[in-house]
């Protein structure tokens, strides 16, 4: 009986140890253990016993220890042995580079890791936990990350050539690289990784040029693009290899990554030693190589982070560090601080002085101010680059908002050290040098002739505003100076080729710099008076209240957090709390206002209510049909009522039922809520940035019409400030090209139902739930009609498209064959009563489009266009096939939306048809050429009245049209 029991242990391990030769591969040993399985047994007997008696006095001890397949007990005592934070440094050193180092990590990547860290994860026992820490100590250095990395780039080029040799020894490779990243991911969590490396290199490397080498090496792989690009490609072959598999962490995130790398840069800055020129050299090597990974708002916003809470030490050492870095890169870094200043701290809409909103961003503003002016106290470059950054064409400050640009004058304003020109320190008063370049500088452009004809609008107004601002510090300082250069020959010029613009918009802007100029050195009898009424409009007194800014220079303690809530950026939880105390003192006042209503009972109730039919009581419900009680879910959520409420179940993309709930009515709430309180006023950016990026997690019906509802009805309650927030971040915003798609699609949509068009556009933006259908019973099932209907798959702007190229043409046709059938002496023509006549004649319908298209939708995105090109070229998302025909029907339904009694016609005719000729070169793609010619149709329609202004002011324009259309139909 013993011994029956001794075979059936032994058939038990012969087939425990085959299955694990199965999982990892080894076919070639599976023979050998079937036919001889009592070798195993012995095999593994001896290794116990030989892992007792492991004698570790040196690395090659080690070394033959960790290629022995050791077990739990061997592998924690090598791991001792080899734990930098107890062993002998004299003896051997784990984090000093070296061949016998390189060969021990390389074992412990390639066979201890696979071996043993899936047991390690998540375990809380005292020596499995322990096994974990020792083995991310042993790693935690440059040969370590260098093993890991070389690790993964071995198992990626596995996974795309499949044919290799090594694909027999490996089942999964999926597992090997999760069981990597998950290494790495532990190795560099926290903010002071890169601090740690940099301490061990300069403690165990004596040699100054190997630690500038090993440094470098170490910069390229971690900021360089390296890691991040082989961490997001194994992601990238996790998820294809394992769908299931949940999304990658931050190591593959290019956003997150730059995040994390910038608090570790801010570790490393705040612990710096000043009097060490090496320590500065090598963060400077990191941050330098850091600012080209792509992310450089969120990399230098990570390292501000503490800067901006007051710490003192962090700015010293922040400057120092700018210093350091070469001068491109102290521009981009600066620019970088501008765009986060504007967006976080900064970003109000266009105000006058005396709004009350306006005086909210005084505290931020001159917080903004005081960090610009620290950052670029004594260092030329940085206050040169201040100075270009107001002044210059490449387009970098048009996205901002005039706040930005208010700090940053006061920051220049405030350089009272003056100017070093050698050694020599010219005299404090001369601190307004700057300025006076600046002015001269904006002045030159404002007023250059071919600047006035080809710079985008959008460009002339930022360069106006900051002249202007300019213009009221130089006043506040020296106004004998400013009536000077008001006098100038320059300035007489500048105004004079302004006034002779053929642009309204461009001579408006004319007007109001010299009204403004005249208010600050000419005499009230003397001043300059156009008598126009864009000069009296609240866009015209705003301009000319830029003068009268006085902004100063406060302290970055006017940037804590607390002013987060002034930017526009609050967060969600601090918006519910101030709502929920509106609602709650508003629920108060109602209770004490009610009536007491006194109930009576009926004494025949019973007599009349036996004429009612009783209703059967149902057999089951389906919410409890569940047999245990416990999991029957009954918080079934409601309709959101209240903003807040909408924001939060868009955010709640996790809750199934909350979520498309919140989608599916936001459309409804917002149109409900628009012109009631200010819920969407307050909110409604926050709503435009939710519902542009939102994603179709679950695959829900009519998705994007319900997406597309809520974005119409935001742009519908603020037209002004949403088209040109939506116009900035078609062009600005990090969202996909279906994303894009959208925003166009909200934009001409939104436009048409301003002017009007809402019941024609009603079934294609999902607003008309009823569709009628003539033939239903010859209509596919829903699944396969999505497939192959020509109307489903079709964006809204192509069938508006295709049905006004219809409405345009159809004249045409029909004069054409009326020619073709005989002279007019022998048809027969009909004559209509005039009660028919008045029957068919439309009414007019009001179209609020036409006062703001110009401003609101159409020269946003035609002058961001231009700016966009001229930076990036025609080899961005925007000038793609999906996209550029979208763009441009955009365009088309805007200018006929807008109508032909439009004031702003002619310019915006003027702009439309210089662009399209301008994308002649991308016509042989036939979608972007069908959107030229739609466009060119456009113009000529909405023209038809003024065939006369047309000729005189866009006869080079037409007469380029006809030659291209020609030789178009020749090809």
């Amino acid at each position: 009986m013993l011994q029956g029991v001794k075979e059936a242990e032994q058939v038990l391990k012969t087939y425990s140890v085959k299955a694990q030769l199965i999982a990892i591969g080894h076919f070639d040993l599976i023979r050998k253990v079937t036919i001889q399985p009592h070798l195993v047994a012995v095999d593994a007997e001896q290794r116990n016993t030989a892992a007792q008696n492991f004698v570790l006095e040196t690395p090659e001890d080690v070394l033959e220890a960790l290629k022995s397949k050791p077990n739990s007990d061997l592998l924690l005592r090598v791991l001792r042995w080899l734990d930098p934070s107890t062993a002998d440094i004299e003896r051997f050193n784990i984090k000093a580079p070296g061949p016998k180092v390189a060969q021990i990590i390389f074992v412990l990547v390639a066979d201890i890791v696979p071996d043993y860290w899936k047991s390690l994860i998540g375990k809380t026992e005292s020596i499995q936990l322990k096994q974990k820490r020792v083995l991310l100590r042993c790693l935690r250095n440059v040969s370590g990350i260098g093993a890991i990395t070389a690790r993964l780039r071995f198992f990626l080029d596995l996974a795309a050539d499949p044919d290799r040799e090594e694909q027999s020894s490996i089942s999964n490779k999926s597992q090997g690289l999760e069981e990597l990243l998950s290494v790495l991911e532990s190795l560099l969590k926290g903010n002071g990784f890169v601090s740690s490396i940099w301490i061990d290199i300069n403690s165990f490397i004596s040699n100054s040029s190997q630690c500038a080498l090993l440094w470098k090496d170490f910069t390229n792989t971690l900021a360089g693009g390296k890691l991040l690009s082989l961490a997001a490609e194994a992601f990238h072959v996790i998820n294809k290899s394992s769908p299931d598999t949940s999304e990658g962490s931050w190591l593959g995130n290019g956003s997150q990554y730059c995040s994390w790398l910038g608090e570790n840069i801010a570790h490393m800055l705040m612990n710096l030693r000043e009097k060490r020129a090496e320590d500065w050299k090598a963060l400077a090597l990191l941050l330098s190589r850091a600012l080209k990974l792509g992310y450089t708002d969120q990399l230098v916003e990570a390292i501000c982070l503490s800067l901006l809470l007051g710490d003192d030490r962090l700015l010293a050492n922040s400057v120092s560090l700018i210093q350091h870095l070469g001068a491109h890169e102290q521009r981009t870094f600066l620019h970088s601080i501008l765009r986060i200043l504007s967006k976080r701290y900064l970003g109000g809409t266009r105000s006058g002085i005396h709004d009350e909103k306006q005086q909210d961003y005084s505290k931020a503003l001159r917080g903004a101010a005081a960090l610009i002016s620290n950052l670029v106290e004594n260092n030329k470059i940085l206050k040169d680059g201040l100075a270009d950054w107001l002044t210059g064409m490449s387009g970098d400050d048009i996205g901002e908002e005039i706040n930005v640009r208010r700090a940053v004058v006061s920051a220049l304003a405030n350089d009272h050290g003056g100017l070093l020109i050698g050694n020599i320190d010219l005299p404090a008063y001369r601190f307004l040098d700057r300025i006076l370049s600046v002015y001269k500088k904006s002045l030159e452009s404002f007023g250059d002739k071919l600047s006035i004809t080809y710079t985008p609008i959008l460009r002339q107004e930022v360069n106006t505003q900051v002249l202007l601002i300019v213009a009221g510090v130089i006043h506040r300082n020296d106004a004998h100076q400013l009536a000077n250069m008001a006098r100038s020959s320059l300035y007489l010029s500048a105004i004079s080729n302004r006034l002779a613009a053929s642009s309204t918009r461009a001579s408006l802007l004319g007007m109001i710099v010299g009204t403004a100029i005249s208010e600050l050195v000419d005499s009230k009898d003397r001043q300059m008076n156009f008598s126009a009424e864009e000069i009296m409009s609240a866009e015209g007194q705003w301009y000319r209240s830029l003068t009268n800014l006085t902004d100063a220079v406060g302290s970055i303690e006017d940037l804590k957090p607390s002013t987060l809530t002034l930017s526009g950026t609050i967060s969600s939880s601090s918006q519910d709390g101030l709502k929920s105390g509106k609602t709650s003192k508003a629920s108060i006042k109602t209770v004490s206002t009610s009536k007491i209503i006194s109930i009576e009972e009926l004494e025949n109730s019973e007599s009349e209510d036996e004429d009612l039919v009783k209703y059967q009581k149902p057999d089951s419900d389906p919410s409890d049909s569940d047999e245990d009680a416990t999991l029957v879910q009954r918080d079934r959520p409601v309709a959101p009522v209240y903003i807040r409420d909408l924001i939060a179940g868009l955010r709640d993309t996790e809750n199934l039922d909350r979520h498309k709930l919140a989608i599916s009515t936001a459309g409804s709430l917002i149109r409900r809520k628009a012109n009631f309180g200010t819920e969407v006023t307050e909110q409604i950016t926050d709503l435009a940035f939710l519902l542009v990026g939102l994603s179709d997690k679950y695959e829900m019906d009519k998705f994007q019409e319900m997406r597309l509802q809520g974005m119409i009805a935001v742009l519908i309650a603020q037209p002004l400030q949403m088209g040109q927030w939506l116009a900035r971040t078609y062009f600005s915003g990090d969202y996909s090209i279906g994303q894009r798609a959208s925003i166009l699609s909200t934009l001409g949509l939104g436009a048409r139902e301003l002017a009007g068009f809402q019941k024609e556009d009603a079934a294609l933006t999902g607003r008309d739930t009823v569709l009628q259908d003539s033939f239903p019973s010859k209509k596919l099932p829903d699944k396969l009609h999505k497939i192959f209907s020509l109307e489903e798959s079709s964006s809204p702007l192509n069938s508006i498209s295709q049905s006004l190229e219809n409405f345009m043409l159809q004249p045409m046709a029909l004069s054409a064959a009326d020619k073709v059938s005989g002279p007019n002496a022998l048809k027969v023509r009909t004559f209509s009563s005039r009660m028919a006549v008045e029957k068919k004649r439309q009414k007019p319908i009001p179209n609020a489009l036409a006062k703001i298209v110009a401003e609101g939708f159409f020269l946003p995105l035609t002058e961001r266009w231009r700016i966009h090109l001229q930076a990036y070229g025609t080899s961005t998302p925007h000038t793609s096939p999906p996209l550029l025909p979208l763009f441009i029907k955009t365009l088309s339904l805007l200018l006929h939306a807008s109508g032909p009694s439009t004031l702003s016609l002619p310019q915006l005719t003027t702009d439309f048809w210089s662009l399209l000729l301008s994308l002649r070169s991308s016509a042989s793609d036939s979608t972007v050429l069908e959107a030229i010619l739609f466009g060119c149709l456009t113009i000529l329609d909405i023209n038809e009245n003024n065939q006369r202004r047309l000729a005189e002011e866009n006869a080079k324009e037409l007469l380029e049209t006809r030659a291209w259309t020609e030789g178009m139909w020749e090809r």
